[in-house]
């Protein structure tokens, strides 16, 4: 008798019960990124393992323990499974020189891949969407985005809805945050669990990104990036903020959020909802 094949765990079938709410929420979503000037882009799912080393960074969770990576047994390449959407649409722009002379709206929709352990919420095949803004160096920009989403969430009909924003600064400040939290860590070394161990000298900034009880108040003691930001990520900063409040964005500054990814600069944020 044979063997009933079932499906990867952790990636799951999207059956036409489902299907038909997916198909609105992309309906929606075009609409709504057409309105802000928005073009899609689609890249591979595939890419050079590299790619994905260099620009997220060799010491985080995704490139350590979560990329689907292996050797293409034709030509002995190394290549991955799309773990996230931003550095594809990087190399793309890039690779096609797309910002000659040209600023670029784009917005890309599909699915990514993280080897994780499959739970609720959670899983190894996961869809994301994601826009990129390129070409704009204000803060204007930045605040347009979030204008933007609390547009889509109005059309989605999500209202309990909290923003948390911070600022990153740039490459150097956060090298200078990095070695006060790195001191700060190791002076309180008995507190720390053996994750934030291992993390302590290679991405001391995940340290704060924890969710171990025994460990709360030692980071919300910890030196705060804000404190180390120069004047021109200040203003930026501060500019942000003011555009927000025109807007009549409510905000709340989180200076614990932080991204491990290695691109990320200047504003961070990110939405909470109990919906």
């Amino acid at each position: 008798m044979a063997t009933k094949i079932l499906g990867v765990k952790g990636m799951n079938d999207v059956l036409p019960v489902s299907s038909v709410h997916w198909l609105w929420l992309e309906e929606k979503v075009r609409e709504w990124l057409s309105l802000y000037g928005y073009q899609n882009i689609r890249t591979p799912i595939v890419e050079s393992t590299h790619l994905f080393q260099r620009s997220i960074g060799e010491v985080t969770d995704i490139v350590e323990k979560e990329m689907y990576s292996f050797t293409d047994s034709l030509n002995g390449d190394l290549l991955t499974l799309r773990p996230e959407g931003t550095a594809g649409v990087m190399r793309a722009v890039v690779e096609h020189n797309l910002l000659y002379n040209n600023t670029q709206k784009l917005w890309y929709i599909g699915q990514m891949f993280r080897h994780e352990r499959p739970q609720k919420g959670r899983y190894r095949q996961f869809h994301q969407l994601g826009v990129e803004a390129l070409g704009f160096k204000g803060p204007d920009i930045d605040a347009e985005i979030i204008v933007m989403l609390k547009h889509l969430w109005q059309i989605l009909g999500l209202n309990d809805v909290e923003l948390h924003i911070n600022c990153l600064g740039n490459k150097e400040e956060r090298l200078a945050h990095r070695q006060a939290l790195i001191e700060y860590f190791e002076t309180h070394s008995e507190i720390l669990d053996a994750e934030a161990k291992r993390r302590l000298h290679a991405n001391p900034l995940r340290i704060l990104d924890t969710k171990n009880p025994a460990m709360q108040d030692l980071v919300t003691q910890a030196p705060k990036l804000i404190d180390y930001l120069g004047e021109e990520s200040q203003n930026h900063y501060n500019q942000w903020k003011k555009y927000l409040q025109l807007n009549n964005v409510a905000y709340t500054e989180n200076p614990r959020l932080v991204r491990g990814l290695d691109y990320y600069n200047l504003s961070v944020f990110e939405w909470i909802s109990n919906d």
